[in-house]
């Protein structure tokens, strides 16, 4: 049997204390874990800890990045591949608020994020996996002729910023079915009007 290098076992160490962080900051939010329970989870050594990440905030960064990569999966895969602009946006809204009925994605990404890391280093964590998707479907649908010529990348920051506030609109929500019915009720106005011509 090979010998694990020091690569394949940093690698493994990292990968114990991102999935330890996953399940305990999901279930008893950033305040409510400390150090020894997440590396009694992970398995680890607290030495190990402050080795990979320096603290567990350094932790939470890792774990938020690893979900937003979950939730940036699931979207793409709601995507459908040949679909106008409308349909694709309306398809990866849904698959996003669906994503955020989920305690992991609402305790993470929604709560604890911005307030454990501040809002701009939320925001830099955060923007990357899903912004990057919005810009690459307003290309496409810019370059189909699917909407007028707009400027994609404040346009992308823009709907970004209509999908996060919707997530937390819901979120507050009493009657989140009725929230979200109201919600793509005025995305959809808003998307047809993006792509009708002037």
């Amino acid at each position: 049997m090979a010998r694990r290098t020091q690569a394949d076992r940093t690698a493994a160490t990292r990968a114990a204390l991102v999935a330890a962080g996953r399940k305990l900051f999901a279930e008893h939010g950033f305040a409510g874990v400390g150090t020894e329970t997440l590396v009694r989870e992970a398995g680890v050594s607290r030495g190990a800890l402050y080795h990979q990440f320096g603290d567990k905030t350094e932790l939470f960064a890792e774990v938020l990045a690893d979900v937003e990569g979950t939730v940036t999966q699931s979207l793409v895969a709601a995507v459908p591949v040949d679909g106008d602009l409308v349909t694709v946006m309306t398809s990866a809204l849904e698959a996003w608020l669906d994503a955020c009925e989920n305690p992991e994605i609402q305790r993470i990404v929604l709560i604890d994020g911005p307030s454990v890391l501040g809002w701009a280093r939320w925001r830099a964590i955060c923007q990357p996996h899903v912004l990057g998707l919005i810009q690459a479907a307003l290309a496409q649908a810019a370059a189909d002729g699917g909407m007028p010529p707009l400027p994609v990348k404040p346009l992308g920051h823009v709907l970004l910023a209509v999908a996060d506030e919707a997530a937390l609109y819901l979120n507050d929500a009493a009657d989140r079915a009725s929230a979200r019915e109201e919600i793509m009720q005025i995305v959809s106005a808003l998307l047809r009007a993006l792509v009708t011509p002037q």
